[in-house]
């Protein structure tokens, strides 16, 4: 049974649709996402852009199966200079992907290529949509929804700021296995659960930060000894990673997220709220004027609360971030030139 049409789109094939509406209609751009939980952020980022002329529909890689991940995204385009869009990608459709390591990897792998050199190719930045709901500077307030109690306990910019100092090193030594294909001995599950972090004490974060870098500086020596080689090639990649935005206090942003969200933030800020939550409990009971007042005060209280992951998802203080800047950049001038070759 021949396949529909729409199971075929491409960028040319949505061009051809929009001509055919009336001139005041608006042009539609698709732009292909990785999975069901990228089409909320990207729905948001793209929203900025939408005009009475322009709007964007975000879609996943495939209407008749359940693929995921980045290469479903990008598996259609073609690597040679003379077609890089292979009929499927171009101004009116898009796609929208994590840029993991492969943003790190700088061209010396073909998706790399693709996410660096394609027009029509947009990516975080930043390793994955978690890290961004990670950021630094919105983690208090995600303590403050997840237990309506502004106290501060733990600076936690200075805290992750700290943390990426230490895990730095290690971060590039982990970008360098991959860039010189040596991962197998030290893979991005080795490298999350050395900078991974447990039982932290709100009362004493540093003594979490010093067991960090003892496990990391140990590890770095271990890769030192291991990989020799190294010495002429661990510095140019370091001084690269600088140059395209990495810096050392926002190392955080750069490892895979899933371990950035279950392996460093929620374990921090699991003890700071349950802390926060119980000087707020022990505020309403020592505040209330009888029992029943006492009973349905923190019944209402704990009913408002929400769970950590779920605050952290609903932060949006990364907006302000220089990698969200980039990319707000690139989506402005694909915008800027689609307007002017229309």
């Amino acid at each position: 049974m021949a396949k529909r049409l729409t199971e075929n789109i491409s960028s040319r094939y949505i061009e051809a649709a929009n001509r055919l509406r009336p001139k005041k209609a608006r042009r539609k751009v698709v732009a292909y996402v990785e999975s069901y939980d990228d089409v909320q952020f990207w729905r948001s980022v793209l929203d900025e852009f939408e005009t009475d002329t322009l709007g964007f529909e975000v879609m996943l890689p495939s209407r008749t199966n359940l693929g995921k991940g980045k290469k479903n995204v990008l598996k259609n385009l073609q690597s040679a200079p003379s077609a890089p869009l292979a009929g499927e990608l171009g101004r009116y459709m898009i796609a929208c992907v994590d840029a993991d390591y492969d943003y790190m990897m700088q061209g010396t792998t073909p998706i790399s290529r693709e996410i660096i050199e394609n027009p029509y190719v947009f990516h975080t930045y930043v390793y994955a949509i978690e890290n961004y709901q990670c950021y630094a500077r919105g983690l208090h307030e995600v303590c403050v929804m997840a237990t309506l109690n502004d106290r501060e306990m733990v600076d936690l910019e200075a805290f992750m700021e700290e943390y990426s100092r230490i895990i730095w090193p290690l971060l590039v030594w982990n970008v360098w296995v991959y860039r010189y294909d040596c991962y197998s001995r030290f893979t991005l599950m080795d490298f999350g659960g050395l900078v991974s972090i447990r039982d932290v004490n709100p009362f004493h974060p540093e003594r979490t930060l010093d067991q960090l870098r003892h496990v990391v500086n140990r590890k770095i020596n271990w890769m030192q000894q291991h990989y020799p080689e190294g010495k002429q090639t661990y510095k140019p990649l370091r001084d690269q990673l600088l140059s395209i935005g990495l810096t050392p206090e926002t190392a955080y942003l750069y490892m895979q997220g899933h371990t950035l969200m279950e392996g460093v933030v929620i374990p921090l800020l699991t003890p700071i709220c349950v802390q926060l939550r119980k000087e707020r409990e022990a505020e309403i009971r020592r505040n209330a004027v009888h029992a029943q007042q006492r009973q349905n005060e923190l019944a209402c209280y704990q009913r408002r609360l929400g769970a950590i992951d779920q605050m952290i998802r609903k932060s949006v203080k990364f907006l302000s971030s220089e990698p969200f800047k980039r990319l707000r950049a690139d989506i402005q001038t694909f915008v800027d030139n689609l307007n002017q070759q229309t």
